[in-house]
């Protein structure tokens, strides 16, 4: 054996090589999905739409991400373990007893819980900037709150449509908010949707470089603007 042969390291990460040009080929989108904890005003169809949105997202190559809460979120993280996808949940409590007790949220269904501490106005904060884009599903007060940090962070909002209310209540608020945001689509297909939404993350990753440049994250900060 000659000992003075040059020896190539290769590095792997879980999506396969590094070294051949696509150092960050392995990243995956962050999808976040929102929406209420209670759903007995969504309608009957909520439930397997929202399972539907957890599938296409893991389908189309993204992570879940969710508040680690019951209702519309949960079963969409059940969608996407059902695919066997990455469900990440962001929880208002500071540790797994308090998850539990406290807020009587689930652990099931996610592979990993962040555990915040700042309660849920804290934690819709953290939730909505840990993602690159998000989606409306049914919702209540919260899921409005996550919708207006989405949109003063200036990420994509998908907004599903369906039998439930919020559809039509963000539209209302959108018309008479007075700010223009190219940013939001609606869809009453969880899989248009979802293609929809990462065009518009991939354009705005890569308006600045081509797909392999180094490190070309996109900035979704708006410019200033007060409201």
């Amino acid at each position: 054996m000659d000992n003075n042969k040059e020896k190539k390291t290769e590095y792997l990460c879980y999506n396969g090589p590094i070294g051949d040009g696509s150092k960050h080929s392995h990243l995956k989108l962050k999808l976040g999905v929102s929406g209420a904890a209670e759903t007995g005003h969504c309608g009957v169809d909520a439930l397997d739409k929202a399972k539907e949105l957890g599938r296409e997202i893991v389908r189309q190559g993204g992570v879940l991400v969710t508040g680690a809460t019951t209702g519309f979120p949960f079963w969409s993280a059940m969608g996407a373990k059902e695919e066997r996808g990455v469900s990440i949940g962001i929880s208002p409590a500071s540790g797994e007893k308090e998850h539990i007790e406290t807020y009587r949220l689930p652990l099931d269904y996610m592979d990993l819980i962040i555990y915040t501490g700042f309660g849920f106005p804290g934690r819709d904060l953290l939730f909505v900037q840990s993602c690159d884009a998000i989606f409306i599903g049914c919702g209540r007060i919260g899921t409005v709150h996550e919708f207006t940090i989405a949109f003063e962070r200036g990420i994509p909002i998908g907004v599903l449509e369906g039998e439930w209310e919020m559809d039509e209540e963000i539209k209302h608020i959108f018309e008479k908010g007075h700010r223009e945001n190219n940013k939001i689509v609606f869809d009453s297909d969880p899989a248009r949707l979802v293609s929809k939404i990462i065009k518009l993350v991939e354009d705005m990753k890569y308006k600045d470089g081509e797909a392999g440049d180094s490190l070309a994250r996109f900035s979704t900060a708006p410019p200033v603007e007060r409201h």
